[in-house]
């Protein structure tokens, strides 16, 4: 007599790995990247350079054209365009004038704060001395000192000392400004520069200044051109510290550009190319170093 014995189900067959399926904002996210996204920032960005194309398209009109109607009606009367206005603008002496007393106030205001800000950062970050960490809680707490605080007093510190509207006084009150960032992002910066690297170099008989001008300056480029960049349009931009301090002889454009505006309310021939021209130079300063700013803002992100 023969028995029958069950059959034992194996085990079933491997389907394979079930694809998960994304989250919803995960598939909206990798859509997004494609042309879609491209053809909406290209928009933000015309809509973001608006004023810019408004103002640049102002400053080819006449004075007349520029009362009777908006700057788009070019598009439609290109025949309106003209370079009379910054023929006006050669012509006038105070906004030439203002052009030269900001590039003489902005340049040197930022060579200070890079040279002295380099040289800090550095002793901060690779030096030891005593109280090293206190005097940088200090340079940070600095940080947090707004510019209209220091108006009065440091008005009437200059005006003790005798460089109260002066091109000098500018130049320090600038530079004094911009040391506390300088510092605070060099030293950030240089200290993480491989400690193996300098080390290495100090071996080689290589000094604090040699160290610091062959191995950290080479390496903090990107940093250095961007606290550069950051200074240069703060300090050619602004408008208050120059109101104040600067001497109204010889006031930097921004000032320059409001005495039009409270003196002669109809110039706008010459108030449109001259708000034009003092924008023109911090953004092409800007666009000459976008690489080294680039590099300098994402540096530290990515080991």
């Amino acid at each position: 007599m023969t028995t029958t014995e069950p059959v034992k189900a194996g085990p079933a067959p491997d389907a394979g790995p079930v694809k998960a399926r994304r989250p919803l904002g995960a598939r909206i996210a990798a859509r997004a990247g494609g042309g879609v996204m491209r053809v909406f920032l290209v928009l933000v960005a015309l809509f973001w350079l608006m004023p810019t194309i408004g103002l640049l398209l102002s400053s080819l009109r006449g004075a007349e054209d520029i009362a009777a109607t908006g700057w788009w009606k070019i598009f439609t009367a290109p025949s309106e365009l003209t370079f009379e206005n910054y023929q006006r603008l050669l012509d006038n002496s105070t906004i030439t004038d203002s052009l030269y007393s900001t590039v003489l106030i902005t340049v040197p205001s930022t060579l200070l704060v890079v040279v002295i800000g380099s040289l800090a950062g550095y002793a901060f970050a690779w030096m030891e001395f005593p109280g090293r960490d206190w005097w940088f809680l200090v340079v940070v707490g600095l940080l947090v000192v707004p510019v209209q605080v220091a108006l009065i007093p440091v008005s009437e510190l200059f005006g003790t000392i005798g460089i109260f509207e002066t091109t000098f006084g500018v130049i320090m009150f600038h530079t004094a400004f911009g040391l506390p960032f300088a510092i605070f992002l060099l030293r950030n910066f240089f200290a993480e520069i491989p400690r193996e690297l300098l080390e290495a170099a100090r071996l080689d008989g290589a000094g604090e200044i040699r160290l610091f001008t062959r191995v950290v300056m080479p390496l903090g480029g990107p940093a250095i051109a961007s606290l550069g960049i950051f200074q240069f349009l703060w300090v050619w931009n602004d408008m208050l510290v120059a109101l104040i301090f600067a001497d109204s002889e010889s006031p930097p454009i921004t000032v320059a550009l409001q005495q039009q505006v409270r003196q002669f309310g109809n110039n706008i021939d010459v108030l449109a190319p001259g708000a034009f021209v003092s924008m023109v130079i911090p953004l092409a300063v800007f666009f000459a170093f976008q690489r080294q700013f680039v590099s300098g803002v994402m540096a530290g992100a990515v080991k």
